[in-house]
């Protein structure tokens, strides 16, 4: 398997190439040839272990690691790591409950920066090199990443952060992370500032090469690769449940990175009927699967910082499916939304840009309603992605159909919110609590991708 451009730019490379360079060198994002079918080998994966499953996914897209390799890679990523297990489905009332927080920084972006982390290290080991990389994260995806690459050797990570704009869990998550190659930034922006700089700097080839720059988050190919899994891994576990031939998946996004991961599952063949998409205020997204048109609007301080996002990165390899795999088409759109911060596709004969998503935006009230309602009908306990995904889901309905909901978080990351919906102080975690006293370390810097880049030259010599 190989890899090109979203924008043309790239010829094609292999797999480890491709997560190395993380961003298209072209300033497009990376994706395989061609979306292997697995609707053959459905009926052989239903029953596998969650890393047997993810060998057999993974090794799809992977021409150039041995399977041998590969299989050690997968079994250290997530035999440990997770517990009780990786991703456990949970039936809420009506709902099947992905949840996915079980990994070491309770967020479901672990699952897949753990076997990154892992797959950064197998590379550079081979080839004997180095990795600097540069992140932007709107809550969870820091932690997880600096969880995954602390301490290893050969690697420096740098993450970059909205200042004030995380909450104060997940800010002390990062920055209580003291290893000699763990930075964190606290930039005085938003998160789009932050992830147009970790762009910016990786578009400039002579500084990315230069600085072996890599990145990390759900622009590297990788991180989507890993997170199919657990749809397989789901989808599977409801249908043994409810004997059905069909589910339906809803994904909280803000970034569009979770629920590509969903789309591609389902391009490959896993029986997914419809991909509820779900966002909060900050609504581009599914006010572009009803109306064609993505326009940015300002960054809405939320309950759910993770989808407090108005441009979201994966957003461009699901557009160039959209528009015929075509490379020129692609450009001219990403080049009319940098001049203009709006572009337009056509709307099909039932008024939706594609007919596989039914997408709605859930409100602060609607979220606070979903906590509340679920805690109080079945005793389980939502964090505020996940209940902007229940509440959409509600809304929407299943037309028959068993209905998967992804748990992003756990939700003693967000005791605010937990307090706000119940009246209560339930939202709470052993791994939460351990951090109240432990020192930090954070650089705050101005929103200039200038003073990112001296910081990193400075840092790394």
């Amino acid at each position: 398997m190989n890899y090109v451009s979203t924008r043309g730019g790239v010829e094609p490379i292999a797999f480890q190439d491709a997560v190395l360079m993380g961003l298209g060198e072209d300033g497009g994002l990376l994706i395989p040839q061609s979306i292997p079918s697995a609707a053959d080998r459905l009926d052989r994966w239903r029953r596998l272990a969650y890393a047997d499953l993810a060998f057999e996914v993974i090794r799809l897209f992977v021409g150039d690691i041995p399977d041998g390799d590969l299989r050690t890679l997968i079994d250290k990523s997530y035999a440990g790591p997770f517990e009780p297990e990786v991703a456990p489905t949970v039936p809420v009332g009506p709902i099947h409950v992905l949840e996915l927080w079980h990994g070491p920084t309770l967020s479901f972006k672990d699952v897949a920066l753990q076997f990154l982390g892992n797959l950064f290290e197998y590379i550079l080991r081979r080839r004997r090199g180095t990795l600097n990389i540069l992140g932007a994260t709107s809550g969870d995806t820091g932690s997880a990443a600096i969880c995954g690459v602390r301490g290893r050797r050969g690697i420096h990570i740098f993450v970059m952060h909205p200042a004030g704009r995380v909450s104060a869990i997940q800010e002390r998550q990062m920055t209580c992370v003291l290893d000699d190659n763990v930075h964190n930034l606290a930039v005085e922006g938003s998160f789009d500032d932050c992830q147009q700089i970790m762009k910016s700097l990786a578009a400039d080839l002579d500084f990315k090469r230069r600085c072996r720059l890599g990145a990390v988050n759900s622009v590297n190919w990788a991180r989507v690769l890993a997170q199919t899994v657990y749809y397989f891994h789901g989808v599977f576990r409801v249908q043994e449940a409810t004997g059905a031939a069909q589910v339906r998946v809803t994904v909280p996004t803000g970034n569009f990175g979770d629920i590509l991961a969903a789309w591609y599952a389902r391009r490959m063949g896993l029986p997914i009927s419809r991909l509820i998409l779900a966002t909060n205020e900050n609504d581009i997204l599914s006010r572009f699967f009803n109306t064609g048109v993505y326009s940015c609007g300002e960054v809405h301080q939320t309950l759910s910082p993770a989808m407090d996002i108005q441009v979201a990165s994966n957003f461009e390899r699901y557009l160039y499916y959209q528009v015929g795999c075509d490379a020129s088409r692609l450009r001219g759109l990403m080049d009319q939304l940098a001049r203009t911060g709006a572009l337009r596709v056509p709307v099909g004969e039932e008024g939706v840009v594609d007919r596989a998503f039914a997408a709605a935006a859930g409100t602060t009230d609607q979220c606070l309603a979903a906590i509340r309602k679920v805690h109080a009908e079945h005793g389980y306990l939502l964090d505020p992605h996940t209940a902007v995904g229940v509440a959409v889901a509600e809304r929407i309905g299943t037309d028959g159909e068993p209905m998967l909901c992804v748990a992003t978080a756990h939700p003693a990351k967000f005791p605010d919110a937990i307090r706000q919906a119940t009246g209560r102080d339930l939202a709470r975690h052993p791994a939460i609590d351990a951090l109240a006293d432990l020192p930090t370390r954070c650089t705050t810097l101005p929103n200039d991708k200038e003073a990112v880049r001296e910081l990193i030259v400075r840092t790394i010599g």
